[in-house]
This record gives C-alpha cells, sequence and structure tokens, in this order.
C-alpha cells in the first residue's frame, strides 16, 4: 500500500501524454484536530475542489475551475450536495467497519478511491477501492466486473455489492461520464496542465554516516524518475525512494536516498540521474560532488509537513466528482 492523509491507498498516476482525475474522500472518527470528513479533487495532482464537514460546502481551490460555471452554473451547489450525501454514508459506513472489527475507541479512518485516465491514443482506465485504518479493504475489477475482498471482513461487503450489481455502473460512469468531465476540465486549464516546469536538483548529506539524498524539486507535471546508479549499474538496495509531494507553489518534490559507506563512496562512482518531461536530456549528478552538511541538514516546514502526512495518512486514494454513488459497507 501507499500513504496518504490517514489510510493507505494505493496512488494512480497518469504518464506523460495522459490526464487523471481524482478525488480523495476521508472520513475520519471524532475526537481529533481534523475534519471528520473530507473530499479533495485534483486534475493531474493539481487540486481543484475541497470540501469537508466544518465548512459543508465545495469551494473551489484553482482559478481556471471556475470556468466550469458557463458550462454548468449550478456545478458548484450539485458537488456540494454530492459530498453532503457521502458524508452521511460514510458514517455509517464507519460505524459498520468498526462494528466488523469488535472496535469501539481509538481513531479510525475510512477511504474511499475512485477515478479515470484518458490517453492520448484515446484509450481510457478506471479505477475504484475503499481502505479502512490504512490498509486496502475492497477493489473493483473493472476487467470481471467483480469485487475484491482483502481481508474476511469485507467479504460480507462484496457480497452484498455482487448482488446488488453495483460493478456494471461504476464501470460505465468510469469509462464514460468521468472522462467526459476529465475532457472538460483539461479544456478549462489546458494551459496551466500541460506547462512544463524544470526541476532543481541537489545531492546532501547530513554527515559521513547519513544516507545520501538526491532530491529534485520546483518540477511539472508530477511524473519524474529519479535513480540511483553504481559504475553505471543501477541500485536497487539499500534505496529509499520517497513518494512524490506537492509543493504550495503547485509544483512537485521527490527524493532518493542511499545508504553507503565512505569506503564504498570513494571506491566507485555513484550517480544520480534525473529524467522529467520538461528536460531536453537526464540531469547527472556524482555523488563526489554533493554537500556534506555537518551538524545535519534541517528540512524546511514543507517538507516535514508533507512528510509527517505520508506517515500518519498512508496512500492517496483518487476519487472522481460529479457523481453520487452511495455505498455502504
Amino acid at each position: 500500500m501507499k500513504s496518504l492523509l490517514f489510510l493507505a491507498l494505493s496512488v494512480h498516476l497518469a504518464s506523460a501524454g495522459s490526464h487523471f482525475l481524482q478525488y480523495l474522500y476521508t472520513a475520519v472518527t471524532p475526537g481529533i484536530n481534523f475534519p471528520e470528513f473530507t473530499v479533495v479533487g485534483q486534475v493531474d495532482g493539481e487540486q481543484i475542489g475541497y470540501y469537508d464537514s466544518n465548512i459543508r460546502k465545495m469551494i473551489s481551490k484553482t482559478e481556471w475551475i471556475t470556468k466550469v460555471d458557463a458550462d454548468a452554473p449550478d456545478y458548484w451547489t450539485r458537488e456540494t450536495q454530492i459530498s453532503q450525501d457521502h458524508q452521511a454514508t460514510f458514517k455509517v459506513n464507519m460505524a459498520t467497519a468498526m462494528q466488523r472489527f469488535n472496535q469501539t475507541t481509538g481513531v479510525h479512518t475510512v477511504q474511499w478511491m475512485y477515478g479515470c485516465e484518458l490517453h492520448d491514443d484515446g484509450t481510457r482506465r478506471g479505477y475504484m477501492q475503499y481502505g479502512y485504518d490504512g490498509e486496502d479493504f475492497i477493489s473493483l475489477d473493472l476487467k470481471t466486473e467483480t469485487w475484491t475482498a482483502a481481508n474476511a471482513k469485507a467479504v460480507i461487503t462484496k457480497q452484498k455489492w455482487e448482488s446488488e450489481a453495483w460493478a456494471a455502473q461504476v464501470k460505465n460512469y468510469l469509462e464514460n461520464s468521468c472522462t467526459e468531465w476529465l475532457h472538460k476540465y483539461v479544456g478549462y486549464g489546458r494551459s496551466t496542465l500541460e506547462r512544463k516546469v524544470s526541476p532543481e536538483v541537489s545531492l546532501f548529506q547530513k554527515d559521513s554516516s547519513s544516507p545520501v539524498v538526491c532530491h529534485a524539486t520546483g518540477f511539472f507535471p508530477k511524473a519524474v524518475m529519479i535513480s540511483l546508479q553504481k559504475n553505471g549499474e543501477d541500485l536497487h538496495e539499500d534505496v529509499e525512494l520517497r513518494e512524490t509531494l506537492p509543493n504550495q507553489d503547485g509544483t512537485f518534490q521527490k527524493r532518493s536516498g542511499l545508504t553507503v559507506s565512505p569506503e564504498e563512496l570513494d571506491k566507485h562512482n555513484y550517480t544520480c540521474i534525473i529524467q522529467h518531461s520538461s528536460l531536453e536530456k537526464e540531469v547527472v549528478l556524482q555523488f563526489s560532488a554533493r554537500k556534506v552538511h555537518h551538524g545535519g541538514r534541517e528540512e524546511s516546514s514543507d517538507e516535514r509537513l508533507l512528510s509527517s502526512c505520508g506517515r500518519l495518512f498512508g496512500k492517496i486514494f483518487i476519487v472522481v466528482a460529479a457523481v453520487l454513488l452511495l455505498f455502504s459497507l
């Protein structure tokens, strides 16, 4: 599984030459300093809408999405109503899940992810899954139109949803209505969504006994490849590749770390290779040119916040707007 704000669901990322629409629905038990229910909508990783149980309305998060008002004057009212309906359903689902897992107290989370991708060659892809407490719960197999239960507690849900023939309805939405909305969104924000911003790259090490970190930041779009090599061969052991994280300005950052002894660094040629669609050719950084911060390098407040959110929440779930699919577990 991966990471997200409370749960751990898998992240679906579109490749270069494609676009994706995703929403994240998260329900949390009361008692912590976080809204009990949130919805985050994104197109190609850029946030377009936000709802939570405190404000109880869907609000726009980027200027270009307001162009939807001309085509659908009731768009935000409708999105608000959909989110409020989901909020009520998620409250029931939380109680159901806690009962199945024999839980009466503690902090618990329910997440729902579904979304779609639209590729330049015309192909489309959809996906949907639920998670509970940072673990997969149930997911949809679009090819077979069946539900896959990730654990014994989810089998009841699988049987219920298959008896109600939910899969065919969801598949139709994901492969048609969802991609139609995605096409509209891309039209509204094309100049922003298809821009290319090159990464700023660096190599650093807190001290001689710490991992060497290759860091890229400030790039757009989100897709990036960071590989670490020893004498021209890709490394996989002792490598920690972090999730791609958003910056406050709408760009992204990513880092990869390698644990290696000073003796090995002196003996071999270690490099970091960064590939991004904004670059005419890959960037190659030599480990020998790294900066060693004696006394330690402090992470920025953004990095600390994003890192802690990743640890706390698990993986990002992707959900699609403009549809009212009320699933009870």
